[in-house]
């Protein structure tokens, strides 16, 4: 342990000669003290996992803060040291950073899923005060997916699944690309291992081949230079295992098929040899149409420069070929990181200010978020979509997330021109509102003192969850008693259709439970939330029919008729996992109609001719069939016969409503898979208003498995709606 400190001294000292290493040193042996007697789960002490994160951020050349605050980074977390001693003793800085990234791990949550999005929320606060919080979080969970085999199977993918939604597509926002590509590389590994490994081989097997393919192209370019005299540094650019796996996936393809498993990179000393490089490379091979990209002149949100353009090689091969300065290789491999130096002091910038004014859309995503579901279903469709680059009529750079409208362009503009909105040009002609805005697009949006709001309609079309916040707050603020009208009988219309009354599930301490849950304040702002869209009704109307259940453990069915009475005793006398009361050696089976599954409240409806058939209580078909002359003497009660259904399985459907984008079927497939859900069917649509509506038809084992299942596809980026079908 002292040897690996003894190196990490060696490497600052290597580019900041000025560095307190006393400071330091005292850090390292309160954190050793402070860890001693605690083990990793592969065994080892504690320790060496802090140390392990200072030597990534070395790497990086941050500053002395940053390097303190990761070897204590765990320190408040894990042992009896405060915030107030770490402050304290080393600066009011490292107490910020130590207590941006200690975790909210001594509040109680009613779920693990929502301790964790707590913890997100948490530390894009203390993003907003300290970037460097961020920086030392992925650290962290870069050595911790390094050391990832000692966990359980189970861990290993909840981890790797975390790390690709969460910290790899931060990286990306901050861009730095080398920690990016690392944490997709690993969360890939135990995601997919058979995928990884395929793909690790197949790249060991023709690597020479490809390599000798680079070098030919490489030594053609320099000699090229040469007679141009420009200096510059050439070198093959792997593609990593992630990127190949997803151009495999959503292109369909083997690797045999995918070319561009290596790239050229050339580095210059200037933007004005970058346009030069360009130019020569498009003198010696043909440039392929559509595939160049200047990202000099448009730079991405996470402060990537650089040209990409894809051009036809020897023997036919396309290759693509970036060119960059020095300093543009430097942001994109390292990101905020090099911005972030500890000589260059540019904390509380201006410069600085604007590169991180994307954390301050996330915090007010945080302050509209009715609850932690909705706070990362919006996080992921706004913070992490490829984006979009255009432009205002007076040639201003506008970035969407791809597929966004000409809304999301107004809200982005200020939130009164979106108010206002009363038509769009795109390149000089009227366009539709939900036009989907491409590159280079000039988007002209019109306004009219005779608009006085937006429209409920837009909140379909709309893309980012900046425009689909201000439009919520404008209905919250202009009509709060319309919408609170309106949130009620949805919510009253909802609890009828689900066969229950009012009265019986809005019982004022299941109200109460339930406002303290979302954190309103009161029933009206509960009915408001409904009416405007910031919550929604079949999550109210589903806390209300859990409570309902718990209080009442006997299920209770509102259409059963009076007449029928409990039997003293089930009988095992079924088939399908079905008691029927009072009726032995009787033929019975599950309508298709509307698919009961164990756990599910069943009547029984006697069929002519074909035994009992069993619905659920909420069946739309049975409710019709109750509104039949003498349809209450066909009613019997009916159990699930709980040993039969242990093991057993049984089909149902689901409905998937999503803001279209993609990915989405595979993330939904992947889900069912690590559930061991088998898929029996799907069937997919999308509207034109760009919804997509997924079918599924599923086999499971109960309710309860359902109700996990429902749960997890609700929280996929873009997804606002999951029922079951019911015909």
């Amino acid at each position: 342990m002292d040897d690996t400190f003894k190196a990490l001294v060696e490497k600052i000292q290597s580019y900041n000669a000025k560095f307190d290493i006393e400071k330091l040193t005292a850090a390292y042996e309160l954190a050793k003290h402070a860890h001693e007697g605690q083990l990793r789960n592969s065994g080892e002490p504690y320790i060496i996992h802090p140390l392990n994160v200072a030597h990534i951020l070395a790497d990086l050349e941050l500053d002395e803060d940053t390097l303190v605050g990761a070897l204590l980074h765990d320190v408040v977390e894990d042992t009896e040291y405060t915030i107030a001693d770490i402050s304290r003793q080393f600066g009011d800085g490292v107490g910020i950073i130590v207590d941006g990234v200690t975790k909210l791990s001594k509040i109680q949550y009613t779920t693990k899923e929502e301790q964790q999005i707590e913890n997100l929320r948490k530390m894009f606060l203390a993003m907003a005060k300290d970037v460097r919080v961020i920086l030392i979080k992925l650290a962290d969970r870069l050595h911790n997916m390094r050391t990832l085999k000692a966990m359980t199977e189970e861990k290993q993918r909840e981890k790797a699944r975390e790390t690709l939604e969460v910290y790899a597509a931060l990286a990306h926002r901050l861009g730095m690309s080398k920690i990016k590509w690392e944490l997709e590389d690993l969360s890939l590994r135990y995601l997919d291992p058979v995928a990884y490994r395929e793909i690790t081989e197949s790249i060991s097997q023709k690597r020479k081949e490809r390599e000798e393919y680079i070098e030919d192209i490489m030594d053609n370019i320099r000699q090229k230079l040469s007679e141009l005299g420009i200096r510059a540094q050439l070198m093959g650019r792997a593609k990593h295992f992630y990127s190949i796996f997803r151009k495999m996936f959503t292109q369909n393809k083997n690797i045999d098929e995918i070319y561009d498993l290596f790239a050229v990179r050339a580095i210059v000393d200037s933007v004005k040899d970058c346009y030069a490089v360009l130019g020569m490379v498009h003198e010696l091979y043909y440039p392929i149409p559509g595939r160049f990209k200047d990202y000099i002149a448009m730079p991405k949100p996470n402060m990537y420069q650089s040209l990409h353009t894809t051009v036809m090689g020897p023997h036919g091969i396309p290759f693509e070929i970036q060119i960059r300065t020095q300093e543009m290789h430097k942001v994109a491999e390292y990101g905020i990181a090099a911005h972030w130096k500890y000589k260059e002091g540019v904390s509380g910038s201006s410069d600085m200010d604007e590169k991180l004014a994307w954390i301050g859309k996330i915090l007010e995503i945080q302050n509209d978020a009715v609850d932690s579901d909705d706070f990362m279903r919006t996080l992921k469709i706004d913070l992490f979509a490829d984006e979009v680059f255009v432009f205002t009529p007076k040639g201003d750079v506008i970035n969407l997330p791809a597929g966004s409208t000409p809304i999301d362009f107004a809200f982005a503009i200020h939130s009164a021109v979106g108010c206002r909105m009363a038509g769009v040009r795109v390149n000089g002609k009227i366009a539709t509102l939900d036009y989907i805005l491409q590159n280079g697009d000039i988007v002209d949006i019109m306004t009219s003192s005779a608009v006085h709001g937006p429209s409920r309609d837009w909140l379909k079309i709309c893309k980012t969850s900046q425009a689909r916040t201000k439009i919520n707050q404008w209905f919250k603020k202009e009509r709060r008693e319309e919408n609170i009208l309106r949130g009620k009988d949805m919510i009253e219309k909802e609890i009828k259709h689900l066969g229950y009354s009012v009265n019986q599930l809005l019982k004022p301490e299941w109200l109460e439970s339930l406002l303290k849950k979302y954190g309103i304040q009161t029933l009206d702002d509960m009915f408001a939330a409904v009416g405007y869209g910031g919550l929604t009704v079949n999550k109210v109307v589903s806390r209300l029919k859990e409570e309902y259940k718990l209080a009442n453990k006997a299920e209770v069915t509102a259409q059963l008729p009076q007449t029928v009475q409990t039997p003293a005793k089930k009988k095992k006398n079924s088939t399908n996992g079905i008691v029927v009361a009072g009726i032995e050696n009787c033929l019975v089976r599950l309508s298709h109609c509307c698919n009961p599954v164990p756990g599910d409240a069943i009547v029984g409806y006697i069929t002519r001719g074909r035994g009992v058939s069993v619905h659920r209580a909420d069946c739309p078909n049975l409710k019709a069939e109750e509104k039949m002359p003498k349809a209450n003497a066909r009613l019997i009660q009916v159990y699930w016969e709980e040993e039969y259904t242990s093991g057993s399985s049984y089909q149902t459907e689901l409905q998937i409503a999503a803001y279209d984008r993609q990915g989405l079927l595979a993330e939904i497939t992947s889900i069912l898979y690590d559930m061991k859900i088998l898929l029996k069917a799907v069937h997919t649509k999308t509207t034109k208003e760009q919804i997509a509506v997924i079918n599924i038809t599923l086999e499971i084992a109960s309710k309860e498995q359902l109700d996990m299942i429902t749960k997890k596809l609700s929280r996929l980026g873009g997804v606002f709606e999951v029922t079951r079908n019911n015909a």
